[in-house]
C-alpha cells in the first residue's frame, strides 16, 4: 500500500531524510518513531504530498507521489485522512460542522453528509456533543472530532502526526483504543508518528526508528522490544547492570512462553543456583513479552546451555 525506496529529502542544503526504505501493508498500524528532529513528521508529510522529495521513490496505491499533477494530487488525498497534535479544528464551527466540512467542500449531498457525520460521531462517542463548539470540549474530545473529520471521505489510510502528544495518559489510552477500533472495524491502514514508546507498544504492529533522518531500526514491535539492538537500547535509555563475575545469560520470552515458569523449572531440574540480575516485562498490544538476565557459575554454563537448547529457548550470553 505504501512503498518507500531509497528516498532522500532536503531542506535547502540540509539533508533531513537519508536513503529511507520501508513498506506498509494494507491493514497495518505502523509507527514512525524518533526524537524531535528525527525526520518522522517530514516523512509522513511526504506520504500525502504535503512535502516533495528528490531522490528515490514513494508510492501509495501504486502511484508515485512526486509525479502526480495538482488535480491528481487532490483526488489522491481523498483516500488519506490526517490528524494532528493540536487538532486543527475551526473554532467558530460546531462539532457537527467541523466533521461535515470535508464533505461540504467536495459538494456531497446534504442528506448524505448528515448520515455520515452522525455515523462518525457515534463511532467516536460524541453524538451528544454535535452542537458544541471546540472551546467547550476537552483535549480528548477535540481529538475525537479531528479523527471523525479525517474519516468523512472514507480514506483507506489514516496518518497521525503526534496526535496524542498534547493529551494526558488516560486520554491518550482512550484515543489509542479508538484508533485500534477504527483499524479493526473499518480496515483502515494507520501510520503513526510518535516519540512516545508507550504509544508504540500499545497500538502499533510494526515500526521504524529514525535518528537524524536515518533508519536505525525496523521490524515487528515484539522483536524490537524483545531483542533490542544497541540503537534501540540507546533510544529507550535502557542500561543493563550485570555482574562482572560468572556467566550472564539473557533469556528472551516471546508471547508464547512469557507466562511459563521456565526459570524455576530449570533450577529444580538441574539443581543449580543462579541469580536473577536484570529483567523486564513489556505489554505489547494485548500480550506480554519479556527478557531476563541470570548469572550462573562458569562450571554450570554447559548444562544450562544444553537445557535451554532442549527447551528451544531464545537466549544469548549477555
Amino acid at each position: 500500500m505504501i512503498i518507500v525506496k531509497n528516498l532522500d529529502k532536503y531542506f535547502g542544503k540540509e539533508k533531513v531524510l537519508n536513503n529511507i526504505s520501508l513498506e506498509i501493508n494494507k491493514g497495518d498500524i505502523f509507527a514512525l518513531v524518533g526524537h524531535s528532529g528525527a525526520g518522522k513528521s517530514t516523512l509522513l508529510r511526504c506520504m500525502n504530498g504535503l512535502e516533495n522529495y528528490g531522490i528515490g521513490s514513494l508510492k501509495v496505491f501504486d502511484k508515485e507521489i512526486k509525479d502526480l499533477e495538482k488535480g491528481e494530487l487532490r483526488e489522491f488525498r481523498k483516500n488519506i485522512g490526517m490528524i494532528f497534535q493540536h487538532f486543527s479544528l475551526m473554532q467558530r464551527k460546531t462539532v457537527y460542522e467541523n466533521v461535515a466540512l470535508p464533505m461540504q467542500l467536495w459538494k456531497y449531498d446534504t442528506k448524505e453528509i448528515d448520515t455520515k457525520v452522525m455515523e462518525l460521531l457515534k463511532l467516536v462517542g460524541l453524538s451528544k456533543k454535535k452542537d458544541s463548539y471546540p472551546a467547550q470540549l476537552s483535549g480528548g474530545q477535540k481529538q475525537r472530532v479531528a479523527i471523525a473529520r479525517a474519516l468523512t471521505l472514507d480514506p483507506k489510510i489514516l496518518l497521525s502526526d503526534e496526535a496524542t502528544s498534547a493529551l494526558d495518559p488516560n486520554t491518550t489510552a482512550s484515543i489509542l483504543e479508538l484508533l485500534k477500533k477504527i483499524n479493526k472495524k473499518l480496515g483502515i491502514t494507520i501510520v503513526i508518528v510518535t516519540h512516545e514508546m508507550d504509544v508504540v507498544k500499545s497500538v502499533a504492529q510494526k515500526a521504524i526508528l529514525l535518528e537524524h533522518g536515518n533508519i536505525i531500526g525496523s521490524g515487528y514491535i515484539e522483536d524490537l522490544f524483545l531483542q533490542p539492538d544497541e540503537n534501540m537500547k540507546k533510544f529507550l535509555g535502557e542500561e543493563e547492570v550485570v555482574p562482572d563475575t560468572g556467566i550472564n545469560i539473557r533469556l528472551h520470552f516471546p508471547k508464547e512462553i512469557a507466562q511459563y515458569s521456565i526459570v524455576t523449572h530449570m533450577a529444580r531440574t538441574l539443581n543449580i543456583d543462579f541469580n536473577i540480575v536484570w529483567g523486564r516485562l513489556e505489554k505489547i498490544n494485548t500480550h506480554v513479552i519479556g527478557s531476563l538476565v541470570i548469572n550462573i557459575e562458569e562450571k554450570d554454563e554447559l548444562i544450562v546451555s544444553e537445557y535451554l537448547k532442549e527447551k528451544n529457548m531464545r537466549w544469548e550470553i549477555a
